[in-house]
């Protein structure tokens, strides 16, 4: 079931791969309707759009899927019910294929909501408390998106139609799509964990590592990103982007900073996603979705690889993720450290890697644009932290000692994850340059100072030092900086956020439902009504019954008393 799901996914996305080059040369977009059903002037109709964007899109999903599976068949072996992970993942897939292709909101929500479903069911997979609650974090928090995607369906249906790119002309002038646009935003917004929806993305890390890898990479948690990239037109010139700009570099900063407090490896991982994120989504609402596309295919790429090596490190660590417990893995691990040390390389920006393409040309761009010194200083400061959680991730995976006291034994690496990972090792070192070749028809053009064009390496070898300073700092040290990690408890919660967005909500009418449970249920109307009764009952049921038993006793007992008694009466 594996090796046939990756042969087919691995040969569609080479044929999405050779039509996607053909409809850019051509210039070509494919748009195919099938009408359903029509009443009242109002037809129901399911499109297909197929552009460049789309095709391209579809290629990396179907790769990444098809790594993922194959590596599966070798993390899940000893998965009893290995068959139905595969057709989750083949069903989470095709619900984001269908939001990919639809320029029509009734599809689009049919993969929207899919993707929220099957999401639940794979992190829920484990089966134990703590799936239990991120998986219902996760769909809790992205049922707001799924309202609001119904709630522009109704509000589209004064249009007569549900085919968004025939209404975006229209925003200039019309109220209706401004709402339109603003209930898009805060879908997207769910779907892409901005804050203040951003606790249940750390959450989803209850999930298996290979549902995890395609989850944080280019599914799922892009949804977002992609919506609103296609409704960009709509959204140009709005107040709501302004306010996505404030939103999405908080969620940058803030994942930075709660990574640097993080000793959980999946959950470090699972934080720089939500940074970049963050990246994507505030540099789309300065209005560059071909940046803000081209940065969420060169991450999705090194991100899928990132979380493969961080499973095989776990699988050999006995399921231990804490990383102060590991250490001197490129002793132990080799091929797998060389593939979590590019990607993590690429992450931070390395020149000619897949991701200095995207993060240096947005940066410039970011420097250029008339932005104000907050949100200037948002996104240099991101950058470093990036570069810092990295840094100090990769000193005490590969570099540092081994702290664990318990001796494993010799983990040989697997091959048929290796092969998953060196394919996406292989695109993470050329899609960087090979897209931006691609994608962008004309050159930016970039007149910058000297000092303004050299910010990205400043900040960049900042961040390196204190990774480096911070890693190398012992764990029982007296340095007062070292005291702060006490913060970790709430900073991996995303500051408060689980406390603003769900437990806050909930605690109130939870709390008023023990107080009455136990005060009522359990207390006075208990007392006076079924256990009061049963407990009078038994009572006297003992009684009478030790008078059964006890007959004859009480008898003779009575008789010697009243005898007493008239014997004293007569004297």
């Amino acid at each position: 079931m594996c090796f046939m799901s990756f042969f087919f996914l691995f040969f569609f996305s080479m044929i999405m791969y050779v039509f996607m080059m053909y409809f850019i040369m051509e210039n070509m977009i494919l748009f195919l309707e099938w009408e359903i059903i029509s009443f009242n002037s109002m037809s129901i109709v399911m499109s297909i759009l197929l552009d460049w964007m789309s095709l391209l899109f579809m290629m990396f999903v179907l790769m990444i899927s098809s790594s993922v599976i194959f590596y599966s068949k070798s993390y899940m072996n000893s998965e009893l019910n290995l068959n139905r992970f595969i057709f989750l993942v083949l069903l989470f897939l095709f619900s984001m294929i269908l939001l990919i292709i639809s320029p029509n909101m009734i599809s689009i929500f049919l993969g929207w909501d899919g993707l929220g479903l099957v999401s639940y069911c794979l992190v829920i997979y484990y089966q134990n408390i703590k799936s239990f609650n991120a998986g219902m974090l996760t769909a809790l928090s992205n049922r707001v998106g799924d309202v609001m995607i119904l709630m522009v369906i109704s509000w589209m249906m004064n249009y007569g139609g549900w085919n968004y790119i025939f209404y975006l002309e229209l925003m200039n002038n019309d109220f209706s799509m401004k709402i339109i646009g603003g209930l898009v935003i805060i879908a997207a917004m769910t779907k892409s964990a901005q804050i203040p929806f951003s606790s249940w993305l750390p959450a989803a890390m209850a999930a298996p590592t290979p549902v995890s890898a395609l989850v944080h990479s280019s599914t799922l948690v892009t949804a977002g990103v992609y919506l609103l990239i296609r409704f960009n037109l709509l959204l140009l010139d709005m107040m709501f982007l302004k306010i996505l700009l404030v939103f999405s570099s908080l969620t940058m900063l803030m994942a930075g900073i709660s990574a640097n407090y993080e000793f959980d490896l999946k959950k470090i991982i699972a934080l720089s996603t939500l940074s970049q994120l963050g990246l994507m989504m505030s540099i789309l609402s300065l209005g560059l979705p071909d940046l803000a596309f081209f940065h969420l295919l060169t991450h999705a790429m090194f991100k899928a690889l990132l979380f493969m090596c961080a499973g095989v490190i776990i699988h050999m660590m006995n399921d231990m993720q804490d990383i102060r417990n590991m250490g001197g893995l490129v002793y132990y691990v080799p091929l797998t450290s060389l593939c979590f040390n590019i990607s993590n390389l690429a992450l931070c920006g390395m020149p000619f890697l897949a991701g200095f393409y995207s993060k240096d040309l947005i940066l410039d761009m970011v420097s250029m644009s008339n932005l104000n010194i907050m949100i200037f200083m948002m996104y240099y400061i991101s950058t470093g932290l990036t570069v810092f959680y990295t840094i100090r991730l990769l000193f005490y995976l590969m570099i540092n000692d081994f702290n664990l006291m318990v001796v494993f034994n010799l983990y040989d690496e697997d091959y048929i994850m290796l092969k998953s990972m060196f394919m996406l090792l292989f695109m993470s070192l050329i899609v960087g340059s090979s897209l931006s070749w691609m994608i962008f028809k004309y050159p930016y053009m970039i007149f910058l100072t000297f000092h303004l064009k050299m910010m990205v390496i400043y900040v960049s070898f900042m961040g390196f030092f204190l990774g480096f300073i911070l890693s190398k700092m012992e764990i029982y040290s007296i340095n007062k900086f070292l005291m702060t990690y006490n913060l970790s408890n709430f900073l991996c919660l995303m500051w408060f956020m689980p406390n603003l967005s769900t437990y806050g909500l909930n605690y109130y009418f939870l709390n008023l439902g023990q107080n009455i449970t136990k005060n009522i249920d359990l207390g006075w109307s208990e007392l006076y009504s079924g256990y009061g009764m049963y407990y009078i009952t038994k009572k006297y049921s003992i009684f009478y019954n030790f008078f059964q038993y006890n007959n004859y006793k009480i008898y003779l007992f009575s008789f010697i008393l009243w005898m007493l008694l008239i014997y004293m009466m007569l004297i």
